[in-house]
């Protein structure tokens, strides 16, 4: 399978997965407003030990964290999910991107926490949520207990670029891929919105390509990276600079995996993030 149609197929797999109905039986999702933005969350679970879910761009809750919501132990865990600002249910408005909305969702992720009463955690982020959980985790690392991220990346590489750019035209997309998608932003929004987000990805990489790098030396707390190793969206150098650069960081490779690795291997993602939250070491 080429490049373009191993992200086509990777984007399909996360849409398929992105509408099913949730059957968790906690399933009640709650909203507030944050800063003056509409936030669409879901708190799950009676733990002591506190897990906030990031999505990826254009992700909502149960199109990137089912499994982890309905499986993760509702005794050793409190889980809070959102739709990040602009997506899902956490509009209106859609999402404005620029070169500092990474940032900005990190800072929002924070107030939402402190509103709720909760100034300790532990991140789970996937993706675009796995950037803007290292920015977090840099940010208020008085907050941040333990930092699990995969997909993520801290800066822009041209072959990234030149990914992104094949699925710029969401028209060539197959019907299964879209259709969900347009039957939550439309068909003129999700080629809106996706575009916006490729223009960005643009202006970031002219501009030196950095995303997060110099957030990396400022994380404290233990952190896990995890990366599927066929990832199409994720360059093999991605994980590693986070591993040489975060200190306390681990690396766990999944052989046959690629974008969407909490959602194939959910079973085994839920227990090695499970242990590595309730240790009290590294792993």
């Amino acid at each position: 399978m080429n490049t373009i149609n191993s992200i086509r197929a990777a984007i399909y797999r996360t849409s398929q997965i992105k509408y099913i109905m949730p059957t968790c039986k906690f399933s009640t999702e709650l909203k507030t407003d944050v800063q003056g933005q509409t936030i669409n969350y879901l708190k799950v679970g009676h733990g002591p030990k506190n897990i906030f879910c990031f999505p990826g761009a254009l992700g909502t809750i149960w199109s990137d964290f089912k499994p982890q919501i309905e499986g993760l132990s509702p005794s050793q865990f409190t889980i809070i999910a959102w739709d990040p600002p602009g997506y899902g249910a956490s509009r209106p408005p859609n999402k404005s991107f620029n070169r500092r909305f990474y940032e900005n969702d990190a800072e929002t992720a924070h107030a939402l926490l402190q509103q709720l009463g909760i100034s300790k955690y532990s991140l789970l982020g996937w993706s675009d949520g796995g950037i803007s959980s290292i920015i977090l985790a840099a940010k208020h690392a008085d907050n941040v207990e333990k930092l699990m991220i995969w997909g993520a990346n801290a800066y822009i590489l041209p072959e990234d670029l030149e990914a992104f750019e094949k699925i710029r035209d969401v028209s060539k997309w197959s019907s299964r891929m879209a259709d969900p998608l347009i039957k939550l932003y439309t068909k003129d929004g999700l080629q809106e919105m996706w575009g916006s987000w490729c223009d960005t990805m643009v202006e970031i990489f002219k501009n030196g390509g950095d995303i997060c790098k110099s957030s990396l030396a400022d994380i404290q707390c233990p952190t896990l990276i995890l990366h599927g190793h066929k990832d199409p969206l994720v360059a093999q150098e991605h994980p590693m600079h986070l591993l040489e650069n975060i200190r306390n960081a681990r690396l766990h490779v999944y052989p046959e995996g690629k974008h969407n690795i909490h959602l194939k291997y959910a079973e085994d993602f839920n227990a090695i993030v499970s242990k590595f939250i309730m240790s009290d070491s590294c792993l």
